[in-house]
């Protein structure tokens, strides 16, 4: 019987290429092949953060996912990058899909995993998410002791986002892009805007940290957060 290869889900962390882990380095020079998220022909970040880590033998291959808010779409796309992987592993190769952040956090990995981990052995490796980096630069506890914290996407509406923030001590809100201005205001109506911090492109060359209030933009970029931190003692 036929092995096959094996797929791996590498998280390579917000930008810095230091902050690989070494397990990731590793499971790099394992793979023949790396699949990597291009979006609108611009240089994949994922890819330039793995670089420096990549063999010029590894065959890079390059994906493209639609960024919409209808399901159909992101689902096909998902479909056709899982049948080229699974033709890659059938023939016994390794593959690693290269995910910035961490696979499994808001990642397009699980996606495919779903799809292939039934037929192909899997394994993810972890990755430093953008807002822990973000935490650690600005020298922010994320919680401590007994308290909570919260992901939350920046698009839900208004009513619900206040509704989750009140029931949290900390929180990242993640995918701000237009919310931004929307969100910059809410934060103020609840009190919350001293201790928010907007971060920007975290751990690249051109990255930006300053308290949210000082960010004026009704827009973000598509790397950006707001870290919300813990209510003094």
């Amino acid at each position: 019987m036929q092995m096959t290869g094996t797929l791996y889900g590498i998280g390579v962390g917000p930008g810095d290429p230091d902050l690989l882990t070494l397990k990731a380095v590793t499971r790099l020079r394992e793979c023949a092949i790396v699949a990597y998220p291009e979006a609108d022909g611009r240089p994949s970040l994922a890819l330039s953060i793995a670089a420096p880590h990549l063999s010029n033998e590894i065959i890079r291959y390059p994906y493209t996912l639609p960024i919409a808010h209808a399901l159909a779409p992101g689902q096909a796309a998902y479909d056709l990058l899982a049948d080229k992987l699974a033709e890659d592993l059938d023939q016994g190769h390794n593959v690693a899909v290269l995910c910035e952040g961490d696979p499994l956090f808001y990642g397009s990995f699980a996606e495919v995993m779903t799809r292939l981990s039934p037929r192909y052995p899997v394994e993810v490796v972890p990755g430093i998410t953008s807002s822990h980096a973000a935490a650690a630069v600005v020298c922010q506890p994320i919680v401590q002791r007994n308290a909570s914290w919260s992901v939350l996407p920046a698009t839900l509406p208004n009513e619900e986002l206040a509704c989750k923030l009140a029931q949290t001590d900390a929180a990242a809100l993640l995918k701000v892009g237009r919310h931004l201005g929307r969100v910059r205001r809410l934060l103020y109506q609840l009190d919350l805007l001293d201790r928010a911090i907007y971060a920007e492109r975290v751990s690249q060359p051109d990255a930006r940290m300053m308290p949210l209030a000082k960010m004026l933009d009704e827009t973000a970029p598509y790397f950006s957060l707001i870290f919300i931190g813990m209510k003094p003692e």
